[in-house]
């Protein structure tokens, strides 16, 4: 059931990254904003102001979510995101430098090159997500059909 409502979270983050790199792409919004609202700013402004931050919470909510399937053993699912689980950690630990948390640098941000490799992978992370949102349905439903 976690795993239906978490994957549920990864859609729509998802879908907000995809969003946010066409505003970017379409020249809607500024990349110093659109950078702002990607990464985590500082807690005294997270306080203050109630952003959307799309970064650091997914691949949160992701390390949560392998550990919760290592502690259930379920391992063919855990299988499945390890994959995803190590290109988030290759991801964060090969960011551009920058003063604070986060993957998007506003500076590099508006490259073509950089652009296009972001939208794919949003929408690479949506169709993972969106087979993983049916597979945890389809567990769900086998297991309470079952019991």
């Amino acid at each position: 059931m976690n795993a239906v409502v978490l994957t549920t979270s990864f859609l729509n983050l998802s879908a907000g990254l995809i969003i946010a790199f066409d505003e970017l792409k379409t020249d809607y919004k500024n990349p110093i904003d659109q950078c702002n609202t990607l990464n985590p700013v500082s807690l005294i402004v997270m306080k203050c102001v109630f952003s959307f931050q799309l970064v650091l919470p997914e691949y949160l909510i992701h390390v949560f979510f392998c550990v919760m399937f290592l502690c259930a053993a379920e391992w063919l699912t855990l299988g499945l995101n390890m994959p995803l689980l190590a290109y988030h950690v290759w991801r964060y630990t090969s960011r551009p430098v920058m003063s604070g948390p986060g993957l998007y640098d506003p500076t590099t941000i508006m490259n073509a090159d950089i652009l296009a490799y972001c939208q794919k992978e949003g929408w690479c992370k949506l169709a993972f997500y969106l087979l993983s949102f049916f597979y945890y349905l389809y567990g769900m439903i086998y297991v309470l059909v079952s019991s």
